[in-house]
């Protein structure tokens, strides 16, 4: 992942002559786990890439369309479109819900395509639902009202989060500041931030906040099958604790990384 989504030049590596890759799963905008929204020229590159499979889906998870942190929410190409400009109107699935918004697996969702996507994905649904729970959909009807009351809902949930993400990144930048090999992403929006430790030490930092009393996201978590092969990234999720909660984690987790820093330096356990 770089800055502006996936890196496109490796991607259309993989889908160009192997049809036995047929999709690619995206999260547009505050993209787990680093916070990254896809730049335009990705969206069309995904959109105009020649791929061996016929049938490749890009699978369009907007999570996190307006989960802005500061109220700028991003405005990206529309995929769909693009995809049509392309002649491959099938190739893109939307997908987005409530779940990070009102409750995780209890919300209401909608999935978007081409009226050919649509149907066939109809013919699937009939048969795995019997009816929808039309009295949850009731209550976020009545709850988030319009487009807009999502909104005013959004930004007074970043009112709570922003201090959050905050105080992580006040807290990296005046004890990790110093610390060569160890980066962080500063997102705007989502749920997670990113931390890069020192090669092959992420492990080691879990294990140790785990054996003071901290438990984090597993080392690697946001790989497949979690195999970071770097062994230096952690996710953190600042959103449940309170502020002075947090605030005390992240003294730990800093500690953490320079310990397991110093250990890989020295090849001494600390």
């Amino acid at each position: 992942m770089l800055d502006s989504g996936p890196d496109m030049d490796e991607v259309e590596a993989l889908v160009r002559d192997d049809e036995s890759v047929k999709g690619i799963w995206c999260v547009p905008v505050y993209s787990n786990p680093t916070g990254c929204v896809y730049s335009d020229e990705t969206i069309r590159r995904l959109a105009n890439m020649k791929c061996a499979a016929p049938d490749f889906t890009i699978f369009w998870d907007n999570a996190y369309s307006v989960h802005s942190l500061y109220g700028d929410i991003p405005k990206t190409a529309n995929l769909l479109k693009e995809c049509e400009k392309a002649g491959c109107p099938e190739r893109a699935v939307y997908f987005a819900s409530t779940s990070k918004i009102s409750f995780a697996g209890a919300g209401v969702s909608c999935v978007g395509g081409s009226a050919v996507s649509i149907e066939s994905i109809r013919k699937r649904l009939f048969f795995q639902t019997i009816g929808y729970n039309k009295v949850n959909q009731l209550m976020h009807a009545r709850f988030l009202r319009n487009a807009g009351g999502v909104y005013d809902h959004m930004r007074r949930q970043a009112e709570i989060l922003r201090p959050k993400f905050e105080a992580v990144l006040s807290a990296f930048e005046n004890e990790l500041g110093g610390v060569g090999a160890v980066e962080w992403t500063k997102p705007r929006g989502g749920y997670f931030i990113s931390l890069y430790t020192l090669y092959a030490s992420a492990r080691r930092v879990v294990e140790l906040c785990g054996e003071a009393g901290l438990k984090l996201t597993g080392a690697g978590a946001a790989f497949p099958y979690k195999k970071d092969p770097a062994d230096s990234h952690i996710r953190i999720a600042p959103t449940y604790p309170s502020l002075e909660e947090l605030e005390s984690a992240c003294r730990l987790i800093c500690l953490c990384v320079k310990l397991a820093s110093l250990e890989k330096l020295t090849g001494l356990e600390c």
